[in-house]
C-alpha cells in the first residue's frame, strides 16, 4: 500500500466535488485528481444521485465550428485569456473560474448552456495541442474560434453572418407558437 497524504486526499475529493456539480465527465475527473476510479464513482454517485454518463469524451474539433457551439466557446475563451492574462490563476483553477463566468453570463441572458465544462476543458487542451486558433470577425472584430491553421483574412463569425436556420430550434418554434396563440 503507497502512502497518501490525507491532506491531498481531501484536496482531490473537494476538488473532484467541485467538478461534478460543474458537470465533469468521469474521464475529466480521473485526469485531474489522483483518485481511483472507484472512489470517483461512488462520489459522483453521491453528489449527483446517478451514476455517470457513459462513453467517450468528445474529440472533435469540428464541435466548436457550428455556430452556437463556436459563439459559445468563444465566450468562454474569451474569459479564460482574459483571466489567464490578469490573474494569477493557472490550469484547472483558471478553467474553473472562466466556465462559472461563463455559466454567469449565459444565466443572465436566460440562454440555455451549450458548452459543457467537459467540452471547455477539452477545448483548452486542443488549443495547447495547436489544434485549434482564434479568428478575428472583419464585420465585429470578435475573437471566435477556427481550426488551427485555417486562413484568417475575411473572417466572419456566426453573430454576423447567421446561417438561415439559425435560431430554428425546437424550442424558439415552441415559444413562437405559444406567442401567436395568445389573443391580442
Amino acid at each position: 500500500m503507497r502512502n497518501k497524504s490525507v491532506v491531498s486526499e481531501a484536496r482531490d475529493i473537494r476538488l473532484a466535488i467541485e467538478l461534478i456539480e460543474l458537470g465533469a465527465r468521469l474521464q475529466m475527473l480521473e485526469a485531474e485528481t489522483n483518485l481511483s476510479r472507484e472512489r470517483l464513482l461512488k462520489l459522483y454517485k453521491e453528489v449527483k444521485g446517478e451514476s455517470p454518463p457513459k462513453g467517450m469524451l468528445p474529440f472533435s474539433t469540428d464541435w466548436f465550428m457550428t455556430w452556437q457551439p463556436n459563439i459559445h466557446a468563444s465566450l468562454f475563451m474569451a474569459y479564460f485569456r482574459f483571466l489567464g492574462k490578469n490573474t494569477p490563476l493557472k490550469g484547472l483553477e483558471l478553467i474553473i473560474k472562466s466556465y462559472r463566468m461563463y455559466l454567469e453570463q449565459i444565466k443572465r441572458g436566460q440562454m440555455d448552456v451549450v458548452l459543457s465544462l467537459t467540452r471547455a476543458w477539452t477545448m483548452v487542451r486542443f488549443f495547447d495541442a495547436k489544434m485549434l486558433q482564434t479568428s478575428c470577425c472583419k464585420e465585429c472584430g470578435g475573437e471566435f474560434i477556427s481550426h488551427a491553421f485555417d486562413p484568417t483574412r475575411g473572417y466572419v463569425c456566426g453573430l454576423c453572418h447567421m446561417p438561415a436556420r439559425a435560431g430554428k430550434t425546437r424550442k424558439a418554434a415552441a415559444a413562437l407558437a405559444a406567442a401567436e396563440a395568445v389573443p391580442a
